[in-house]
């Protein structure tokens, strides 16, 4: 697990190898993550945007980019959390992610950014 605060805004990440949607003889190797967002400081906030960077660990990277978090974009007020599950296919058996999701103060309407922690993605297997 990872866990870090930016700005009052905590992001907590939870991964899970997923071998069912996984094919290790064509290297696809399925992740799936957690993520809880949680609301620390005295605003009222809404997530806007993400953007994530994907490694595999045989050194290839790629970024993504969008609106929200799996279709939404979440307002928290101070003291609430929103928590969703989303995907990472890599091409080898383990990897990491990292990015910032960019917020709105909503008493302002500042825009700042928020670092999400780094986070390995790492086939069960591979911990024998």
């Amino acid at each position: 697990m990872a866990t870090k605060i930016t700005d009052g805004v905590k992001i907590t990440v939870e991964t899970t190898y997923q071998p069912e949607y996984s094919n290790p003889a064509n290297s696809h190797f399925m992740f799936s993550y957690k993520i809880n967002i949680e609301n620390l400081s005295d605003y009222t906030v809404q997530l806007m945007s993400r953007h994530w960077y994907i490694f595999d660990s045989n050194g290839t990277h790629r970024e993504v980019e969008g609106e929200g978090v799996i279709g939404v974009q979440p307002v928290l007020e101070p003291g609430q959390n929103h928590e969703y599950v989303s995907g990472c296919n890599l091409k080898t058996e383990m990897g990491k992610m990292w990015g910032t999701y960019t917020f709105r103060r909503l008493v302002d309407e500042e825009l700042f950014e928020v670092q999400i922690p780094e986070f390995e993605m790492l086939c069960s297997f591979k911990l024998n």
